[in-house]
């Protein structure tokens, strides 16, 4: 993967990158089911679209699957190969809303409820409530790790009022630097959270390694990303 100065995202194989406009164009044949639909949804013109394909494939693998015509039609689906491709790119999009230098946890969830921009999604290690694109049900939820804030798990606090994600855990392991340390929280079932605190914090609220703490995250502060494009 490259990112360019600018911040577009940009995933690359050798001499070959893909774009915004690469994955709109695979989103396009995928809503319509046609190149030729696909190209005229998007105003570009067929041999342009088909060559691009051509070219995406030459490198990544077959991306769609083509049928004949016939009594039921002709038509154009992605591939498996072309989904992930689309969620790669999606990911590293979602990486750049925030600073890229920082550590991300994911988790996997399904939406189950929708209020306006936000979502209640069902996950390995409970319900959340994060951000969440319209439409999308199986999700993969990115987690900032400086946007984590570790509590006492015995020591009910006002802090964790405004922090609608509270997940209980344990911690495994605590990457020590000089004025930082990431710590790791496994809250159950093989998922683990990263947060960012200041050595001084970790000090200070006595966190080692097995002690029980809550990670807790504003439901802002959650993206997710569809997982079943």
């Amino acid at each position: 993967m490259t990112v360019e100065d600018s911040f577009e995202p940009l995933l690359s194989d050798g001499e070959t990158t893909v774009t915004e406009r690469d994955v709109r164009m695979l989103r396009a044949i995928d809503r319509t089911g046609s190149m030729s639909q696909a190209a005229e949804e998007l105003g570009r013109s067929y041999p342009h679209l088909q060559r691009r394909v051509v070219e995406l494939e030459a490198v990544f693998g077959d991306l769609t699957s083509r049928s004949r015509g016939g009594r039921g039609g002709g038509g154009t689906a992605l591939t498996e190969e072309a989904r992930t491709l689309i969620r790669r790119f999606e990911r590293l999009r979602s990486e750049l809303g925030g600073v890229t230098a920082v550590a991300e946890s994911v988790i996997s969830g399904t939406v189950v409820e929708r209020h306006g921009e936000l979502a209640i999604v069902d996950t390995d290690a409970g319900t959340l409530t994060v951000r969440a694109p319209a439409r999308a049900e199986r999700v993969e939820i990115a987690i900032r790790a400086d946007a984590v804030v570790l509590v006492d798990s015995d020591s009910p606090s006002e802090t964790r009022t405004s922090l609608r994600n509270q997940l209980t855990g344990t911690i495994s392991s605590i990457d020590r630097r000089e004025t930082t340390a990431t710590v790791t929280v496994d809250v159950g079932s093989g998922v683990e959270i990263d947060a960012v605190v200041t050595t001084e914090s970790v000090d200070r609220l006595g966190l080692e390694v097995g002690a029980p703490v809550v990670a807790a995250f504003k439901s802002t502060a959650a993206r997710a990303t569809p997982a079943d494009v």
